[in-house]
């Protein structure tokens, strides 16, 4: 029997349960089927529990897209509708959509956004989950598989170790009976393996990281805006791409100096351009990668996208292994359909459709370029669980403090 019949086997019932103990939570992702109505828990590419589910109801859609739990409460009370009861609460966005156990799982959409679950499924998926774990929310079911590119961050090869275990003996040689120092190979001790080894609390792998790839925000472009001014002698405040009174005042200076109109609008192509010149600085890419860790941001560099004009959809990558020894790590991905506005694509330049089908991951992967420096420190720091996600807009509103990158996406086109 394929593994899609066994699901569609599974799903018949209220739901399929594995125990806790049986889940590696690092490689864990939970997918949330809107148009089946259920969720299926993967530890890589194996299905290991099945339930039913009720989304939003109309006008309280539950959102599509790529979200982790950023909390955990074993009862909770909405502080939106009511009070609520929302027990074995596992929160997916600040803003009020999360997971939780409901005593109405009708199979159909029934909340006001979160995705409600049986008891006892809610009960177990709680236990087998941790803070950090992905949820994939999507119109249709999809499903994780094996992807190889050699654009996937992987670990260092390890660098051979030289007769590093190797002894030094004394010998003597040659006709003056100097002594020396020779290698000589001798029997190895007998380790007590049943013995902690000292090394292990070393060799823990780190958090998992989470690395973003989208297109370059207009709050991207005034913090380098303001930056420059700033180098050039113009005070335009902290450069973070906030527009106040000292950044105002700053550009008016800077165009009175380059005798630019002062009048319309304050930010205008004439005004980069100058500003480019003026510090000997290149026009910035059109990507931008993000990394954070800990639900906190670690790094921020601008990155190339090879043909800016066309989507780079919207797909999810994660680490299901690592070995270290081999320098090697096993990355699997999915894609989600995602309908840019008429307004992102203006403000970005878009006017080709990403290219889909199950080598739209790898077109999207041909398309970014990461300096060798980035690629390789990146390599070093991922672990178990790590995960990219490349989308066109992929920095929204809920992505914040305490948050990994939540991705929204669209089925349908917005005005």
């Amino acid at each position: 029997m394929s593994r899609k019949a066994m699901l569609a086997l599974a799903l018949l019932s209220s739901c399929v349960l594995t125990t806790a103990a049986e889940a590696a939570s690092r490689t864990l992702q939970i997918i949330v089927s809107k148009d089946t109505q259920s969720l299926a828990v993967y530890d890589g590419d194996k299905v290991i529990a099945t339930s039913k589910v009720s989304t939003g109801k109309e006008g309280h859609d539950t959102p599509t897209g790529i979200f982790s739990i950023l909390e955990k409460q074993k009862f909770h009370r909405s502080n939106i509708y009511s009070n609520a009861p929302m027990p074995w609460m596992q929160r997916l966005t600040w803003s009020g959509i999360a997971l939780h156990e409901s005593d109405s799982v009708p199979r159909r959409p029934a909340s006001h956004g979160c995705v409600r679950l049986p008891g006892a499924f809610a009960r177990e998926l709680y236990g087998m989950t941790e803070r950090g774990v992905h949820v994939i929310i999507a119109d249709a079911a999809v499903e994780p598989r094996v992807i190889s590119h050699p654009d996937l961050f992987q670990p260092p090869a390890p660098v051979p170790d030289l007769l590093s275990d190797v002894p030094l003996r004394p010998s003597t040689v040659g006709v003056t009976m100097q002594e020396v120092q020779v290698a000589m190979h001798v029997p190895k001790p007998e380790i007590d393996l049943s013995a902690p080894s000292p090394q292990k609390a070393e060799e823990a792998e780190p958090a998992p990281i989470r690395i973003l790839i989208t297109r370059r925000t207009e709050r991207d472009n005034i913090a380098d805006i303001q930056s420059m001014l700033t180098e050039l002698g113009f005070d335009a405040g902290e450069p973070d791409g906030v527009v106040g009174t000292a950044t105002r005042s700053a550009i008016l200076g800077y165009k009175r100096w380059k005798g630019l109109p002062e009048k319309g609008p304050l930010f205008t192509d004439a005004l980069i351009k100058a500003l480019h010149a003026s510090t000997d600085r290149p026009m910035p890419p059109a990507g931008q990668l993000l990394v954070r860790q800990g639900f906190k941001p670690i790094l921020s560099q601008s990155v190339p996208i090879r043909d800016p004009q066309i989507a780079l959809g919207t797909h999810f990558f994660n680490v299901a292994d690592v070995d270290r020894k081999k320098g090697a790590a096993e990355w699997q991905g999915l894609s989600l359909p995602n309908v840019l506005s008429a307004s992102t694509r203006q403000r970005f330049g878009i006017t080709e459709d990403a290219s889909e089908g199950p080598e739209a991951m790898k077109a999207a992967l041909d398309r970014i370029e990461i300096p060798a420096d980035l690629r390789a420190q990146l390599g070093k720091m991922i672990s178990t669980g790590s995960s990219l996600t490349i989308s066109d807009e992929g920095v929204g509103p809920d992505t914040g403090d305490g948050t990994d990158f939540i991705t929204i996406t669209h089925s349908k086109a917005r005005s």
